[in-house]
C-alpha cells in the first residue's frame, strides 16, 4: 500500500493550520511537521515526523554529519534528499548504506528522469518517497518507471489538494464478483453505432471491460487478444458494444459508452474480477451489424447488444467465446448487482426496471 504523508508550511496561518491537521489525520499516514507543531500534530493520533523534538519519525538533510545520532536515536529515520544534477543521485545511494528506513526525493526541476533513475537502483531497499505540491504531481511520482515512488509527501495549504491526493494515493481498486449466465437468447438485429474503446493498455487473454444494457447486469467483453487467421490481434482494444450501454467506470459508477473521451480513466476487468485503471486512447464509433444476447441467472434475466462478427468475444470461466459461436445454455461471465443507478451511482434500495 502506497503511503501519504501531508508536511505543513511554516507560514500556514494558525486557523488553516487547525483545518489542514483535522482533515490530514483522517486521510494520511505521517504528518511531517515543524517541531512547534509536533504535539498538536500528536493529539490527532497520526503518526508525527520532524527535523527534531519528541517526534515518532527523525527527519534530516545533513544526514552526513548525523550518523552516530542516526543510528543511536532509536527512532524511524528519514533521510530527505534534493536532486539539482545527477551527482545528488548519490546522495541517496550514501542514505541507503547508512541503513535509513525512508528517503524523501525533493526534485525541484526534472521530475521524471530522476526519480526513474532512484528508483531503478533503490527499488526494494528502502520506502522512497516523492515531494510533490500538487495531486498531479502525485500522480506522476506513482506511475514513474510503472513501480512509482512508495509513497507520497504533500507540502500544500490546500483543503482540496490534501483530499484529491488522498483519493489517489488511499484508492482501493476492488474486486467485483463474476458470476456465470447461461445464454437464452442470440438474435441478429440491424445496423447500429458501436464503440470501440482503446486503451493506454495491453490487455491479456481474459481481461476486458463490463457493458450491458442494464446497468445490474454487465457482460465481461474480451480485449482483442485473440488469435485469427484473418484480422490482427489489438489488446489495446475492447469492441464494447452500441452508444448506449452501460460501461462500469472508476469509483464503481456506470457510464454510457457515448460519454467516453480520450484521456478518461477506464476500468480493466479480468475473469478473476480483479480491476485495474487504464486511460482511454481513442473511442472509435462506426455503424455495425448487431446482436442480442440475453443471459439468465438467479432467475433474472439480462442483456447486452454487441457488433455481429467473429472477432467479438464474452469471456467465461474457462476462456472466451465469439458471439457468432455462442449457443443456448453457454455459460459468461457477468457482474450482477441489486439496486439501480442515480447519474452512475450506485442505489441498493433503489427499484428499478430495465428491460
Amino acid at each position: 500500500m502506497k503511503e501519504l504523508w501531508v508536511k505543513l508550511r511554516e507560514s500556514i496561518p494558525d486557523d488553516l493550520r487547525s483545518s489542514l491537521l483535522k482533515l490530514a489525520a483522517q486521510v494520511c499516514d505521517v504528518l511531517l511537521v515543524e517541531p512547534r507543531d509536533i504535539e498538536s500534530a500528536k493529539k490527532t493520533g497520526v503518526k508525527v515526523a520532524a527535523n527534531s523534538g519528541n517526534c515518532d519519525i527523525l527527519v534530516v538533510e545533513d544526514y552526513e554529519k548525523r550518523i552516530s545520532e542516526l543510528r543511536e536515536s532509536g527512532k524511524v529515520t528519514v533521510v530527505r534528499v534534493t536532486i539539482k544534477g545527477r551527482k545528488d543521485e548519490e546522495k541517496v545511494i550514501r542514505a541507503l548504506e547508512l541503513s535509513s528506513d525512508y528517503i524523501i526525493l525533493n526534485c525541484p526541476d526534472w521530475k521524471v528522469i530522476p526519480l526513474e533513475n532512484i528508483i531503478a537502483k533503490t527499488h526494494g531497499r528502502c520506502k522512497l518517497l516523492s515531494e510533490v505540491s500538487t495531486a498531479k504531481d502525485a500522480k506522476l511520482a506513482l506511475e514513474t518507471l510503472e513501480l512509482g515512488s512508495d509513497g507520497i509527501v504533500l507540502e500544500t495549504s490546500s483543503l482540496d489538494e490534501i483530499t484529491e491526493t488522498a483519493n489517489m494515493v488511499k484508492k482501493e481498486i476492488f474486486i467485483v464478483t463474476l458470476v456465470p449466465a447461461e445464454i437464452v437468447v442470440t438474435k441478429q438485429l440491424g445496423i447500429g453505432a458501436r464503440v470501440c474503446v482503446d486503451t493506454c493498455e495491453l490487455m491479456k487473454t481474459g481481461e476486458g471491460i463490463l457493458v450491458g444494457c442494464q446497468s445490474s447486469g454487465l457482460f465481461l467483453v474480451q480485449a482483442e487478444t485473440h488469435e485469427s487467421p484473418y484480422v490482427e490481434t489489438r489488446p489495446f482494444r475492447v469492441n464494447a458494444g452500441p452508444v448506449s450501454l452501460y460501461v462500469l467506470s472508476p469509483s464503481n459508477k456506470t457510464r454510457y459508452l457515448s460519454e467516453l473521451k480520450a484521456g478518461e480513466e477506464i476500468l480493466i476487468v479480468d475473469r478473476e474480477g480483479k480491476m485495474r485503471l487504464s486511460n482511454i486512447g481513442r473511442v472509435k464509433i462506426e455503424w455495425r451489424p448487431m446482436i442480442l444476447l440475453e443471459a439468465k441467472y438467479g432467475g433474472r434475466t439480462f442483456k447486452t447488444i454487441l457488433q455481429n462478427a467473429e472477432t467479438i468475444r464474452l469471456v467465461t470461466a474457462e476462456g472466451s467465446k465469439s458471439v457468432a459461436e455462442l449457443k443456448l445454455g453457454d455459460k459468461v461471465l457477468m457482474c450482477v448487482t441489486e439496486g439501480g443507478r442515480h447519474f452512475g451511482t450506485l442505489v441498493k434500495e433503489e427499484t428499478v426496471i430495465e428491460r
